[in-house]
């Protein structure tokens, strides 16, 4: 299989290529989300791309969002060959596509947390805190909080996310009401998949969400959910406070690439086929974890 790093709809208008999503224009309020292959570490997007990872992240979110009734999502729908019959000549689409409501984005990526990790590790180190949240002395790299948190961050078009307080998160939302039930929801969607996936041996130490806002200001739960790209899962089995938990992602990316004189700037390095293999294996692990459990809670 070859990876799939762009997409060309000669039928559709292109607005917007990001790290991995290409986004088309389709008819009227919708838009073609594509999820291609491309991958990135350290905000670097590489040449190489991760063979079936677009695919791995559409089939996921597409379940959860079938599962998820805290909030309208924006799917239309998750065959969309059915409306656009043309799609049917370009089949490194299929699995990878979706029809989506055409929203305004909220230009915040909300963060919920269960564990002291990434971002939130460093923040606590030097400050004790995170975006205002003060968290209690002496904790250890990857250990829980006595309850889930909400990190709000800049949502950064290159570069990294920053970590914001709430009241900045607020501004940016710019709808007092709106940020607080974006933050309800947030909580309660990871706390439900928190524990679905601790039946199951994985940890969710913690995930970004999007939302959008219809002409009604109607919220919506928009991009991608609880993915190995938006969350960070860990197994029970390697788990261990005050230590790097293996993670279901590109963990074995950021790893060679730590091994390399790269300063973490444009170019990429090329990325050898072995590491490649191993990343979208991971990917497929907990792909298969995930829809193996929800569809035996559907049933």
């Amino acid at each position: 299989m070859e990876a799939v790093t762009s997409t060309s709809i000669r039928e559709l208008k292109k607005l917007f290529s990001g790290k991995v999503r290409d986004v088309y224009q389709a008819d009227g309020d919708k838009i073609l989300l594509v999820a291609t292959d491309r991958i990135s570490a350290f905000d670097v997007v590489f040449d190489e791309g991760i063979p079936g990872k677009g695919q791995v992240l559409t089939r996921i979110s597409n379940k959860w969002f079938s599962m998820i009734d805290q909030v309208p999502n924006h799917l239309i729908s998750t065959h969309p060959q059915e409306e656009l019959p043309f799609l049917a000549n370009y089949p490194e689409l299929e699995d990878r596509a979706v029809l989506v409501k055409k929203l305004k984005r909220l230009d915040v990526e909300c963060v919920a947390r269960g564990y002291l990790f990434g971002s939130a590790w460093k923040d606590y180190q030097t400050t004790g805190e995170i975006c205002g949240i003060k968290l209690p002395p002496g904790m250890k790299q990857a250990e829980r909080f006595p309850r889930p948190i909400f990190t709000p961050a800049t949502k950064a078009e290159s570069g990294h996310d920053e970590n914001i307080p709430f009241e900045e998160y607020v501004r940016i939302v710019g709808n007092e009401e709106i940020a607080h039930r974006v933050k309800e929801i947030s909580l309660e969607i990871y706390s439900w998949a928190h524990n679905l996936l601790w039946d199951r041996g994985i940890i969710l130490s913690d995930t970004k969400f999007e939302f959008g806002l219809d002409q009604e200001s109607n919220l919506y739960l928009i991009d991608e959910v609880l993915t190995p790209d938006s969350s960070r899962f860990w197994s029970q089995r390697t788990y261990q406070v005050g230590t790097s938990p293996p993670n279901y992602d590109k963990q074995f990316i950021r790893d060679y690439l730590e091994t390399l004189d790269w300063d973490k700037r444009p170019p990429a390095p090329p990325l050898p086929q072995e590491i490649i293999e191993k990343t979208i294996s991971r990917y497929k692990e907990i792909e298969e974890i995930i829809l193996s459990l929800l569809s035996h809670r559907a049933r």
